[in-house]
């Protein structure tokens, strides 16, 4: 298979678009929750499913590790770029056995599009407090590592040899950082983040404690930095942050300086 778009795969077949997407699964997953091969349960029910319509550049994919269950165990949502080239819109990755916090939706209900649209202030600081970052309704797996290497499988396997990933928070982007990827637009402004919680940055002077997450401990901390940004604290939103990454290479990029997570 040469130069496939997400567009030239939603034309095809359900079965082989099962089979392309699939390869986006880390057999680390799979092997982790005992997941059948074909991911299917007990009763012959799909685990994975798959929205990539004909017609449409993007694709949305949920594995789940027991049918029925609330929140899946992967979910990722894919699109073309407009050169024809792969783009991450969203990539989660959630421990079905840990604390849920319900940071993606308000009491009543309505959806915070996890929290960049609206907020659930009370979740978020429970969240905060259990130790997740923005966004995250409950921990991750801590298998990133071979999500990536899974991921450039797919790429390279639809004859690419890069691909774009647009981080939806701080966070994200030095994690994204930390696994080789460059900047194709924002990295003057992660510079300017940096150097705003340094010594007399103006970003450190905020720290206030008007709120709970304008902690002056985000000084020395990725994530308590990331939902201080997540407050406003730059006073716009978090945004215009495109990455990519060339596959099997690092690009070596560090804009934090270490800061500890």
């Amino acid at each position: 298979m040469n130069d496939y778009t997400i567009s030239a795969i939603n034309q095809m077949p359900d079965e082989q678009k099962r089979e392309i997407y699939g390869r986006l699964i880390p057999p680390e997953i799979v092997d982790k929750f005992s997941l059948n091969p074909n991911l299917l349960d007990s009763e012959n029910r799909s685990l994975l499913f798959i929205r990539s319509a004909p017609g449409t550049t993007s694709a949305e994919m949920r594995l789940y590790h027991r049918f029925g269950f609330p929140d899946p165990i992967l979910y990722g949502q894919i699109a073309d770029t407009i050169h024809g080239q792969i783009h991450i819109l969203l990539y989660v990755l959630n421990d079905p056995f840990s604390p849920r916090f319900d940071v993606d939706c308000l009491p009543d209900g309505r959806p915070t599009h996890f929290g960049t649209q609206s907020r659930n202030l009370q979740a978020e600081l429970a969240a905060m407090r259990f130790g997740l970052a923005p966004g995250q309704i409950r921990p991750g797996l801590h298998l990133l590592g071979p999500a990536i290497n899974a991921f450039e499988h797919f790429v390279a396997s639809l004859g690419h040899d890069l691909y774009f990933a647009e981080p939806l928070y701080f966070h994200n982007a030095i994690i994204f950082e930390h696994y080789g990827f460059a900047y194709q637009k924002g990295r003057k402004l992660m510079e300017r983040i940096h150097d705003g919680f340094t010594e007399n940055g103006n970003l450190r002077e905020k720290l206030d404690g008007s709120s709970p997450f304008r902690n002056v401990n985000a000084i020395n901390s990725i994530r308590l930095r990331s939902w201080a940004i997540h407050d406003n604290l730059l006073g716009v939103p978090f945004s215009d942050v495109t990455m990519y990454k060339w596959i099997g290479k690092s690009a070596g990029i560090n804009t934090s300086n270490n800061c500890p997570w």
